[in-house]
């Protein structure tokens, strides 16, 4: 199997992300990359490498027992499909893809149900048809690729940042100025592996955030765009700035007075190049139940 590393993957350690996309356990991913099973770039790494961007791994790991993605009939809300590519509505609490730990209930579980083997599988079984992902709390628009040639196609526009992707959150406090642009690196935070971070020796990240609605000092409505799409981007330069995404419990935000299931994040709007055609796609959403549960608190409030 050969897979190449997306942004959303760099600086992980190797041997973690490998044990992530595969059925082994850590222990035999360790041994199996200590006896030349795995090469990186056509070389051998130790475990505890950090990935690179567009690094290929290549691995030939002997199967322990037959673990396969399940097909699930999940609903999909689908805004855009040709034969080609589709568009998604995730929903907030649904995983993108399986992990190591849960093999059920995800986005791949429902597009192998509707889809069957026509997906892309360029990124590894655990993935079939994935090109970017939402975090779990994330809703909105999410691209599948249906064959490894349109994932191609799309992923060079992931590459090269000609896809505009728009997301609406709730911010805490009052966000200023009215429009910035946020040009700060990030990086995966060391000491706390599951969350990323703002560093010098981080990745080029650029976001762009446009105030909607001002809530007094409490919250703040905004508009941002993601120039480039780093992990956890919007939250961590969020985070960053004082004003971290209404209940992002991993980001500092704390649960606010409207109970959500987690940061108050959605993916509305997207824009990008129908795969072999110069054909451009503009898809847009309402917001979600969730970010409409916290703009009803608080335009119902006087400040």
């Amino acid at each position: 199997m050969i897979i190449f590393v997306d942004e959303n993957d760099e600086t992980k350690r190797l041997d973690n992300f490998l044990t992530e996309i595969t059925q082994f356990s850590r222990s035999k991913i360790q041994s199996a990359i200590k006896s030349g099973c795995v090469k990186v770039n056509d070389n051998p790494k130790k475990p505890a490498y950090l990935l690179k961007e567009n690094d290929k791994i290549e691995y030939d790991i002997p199967d322990e027992e037959d673990i396969t993605i399940e097909p699930q009939d999940i609903p999909l809300d689908i805004l855009y499909e040709d034969e080609n590519m589709l568009v998604v509505n995730k929903p907030s609490g649904m995983l993108t893809h399986p992990t190591a730990l849960e093999r059920e209930n995800t986005l791949v579980n429902a597009l192998l149900f509707k889809y069957g083997n026509n997906l892309s599988d360029i990124n590894g079984e655990f993935r079939r048809g994935i090109l970017h992902r939402l975090d779990r709390n994330t809703s909105g628009l999410l691209m599948a690729a249906k064959n490894n040639a349109a994932h191609e196609f799309l992923a060079e526009q992931i590459k090269n940042h000609t896809i505009t992707k728009k997301y609406h959150a709730i911010v805490k406090g009052a966000y200023t100025p009215d429009e910035e642009r946020i040009d700060l690196p990030i990086g995966r935070n060391l000491k706390q592996p599951q969350k990323m971070c703002v560093t010098p020796d981080g990745k080029e990240s650029t976001t762009l955030v446009k105030v909607i609605e001002r809530f007094g000092n409490e919250a703040t409505y905004l508009e941002l765009t993601l120039i480039t799409g780093r992990t956890h981007q919007i939250r961590v330069h969020m985070s960053y700035k004082g004003h971290p995404v209404y209940n992002d419990t991993l980001y500092g935000a704390g649960q606010g007075k409207v109970k959500t299931e987690e940061q108050v994040l959605q993916s509305y709007y997207l824009e990008f190049t129908k795969p072999f055609s110069d054909e451009i796609i503009k898809l847009e959403i309402k917001p979600d139940e969730k970010l409409t549960k916290v703009l009803n608190y608080y335009r119902n409030r006087r400040f």
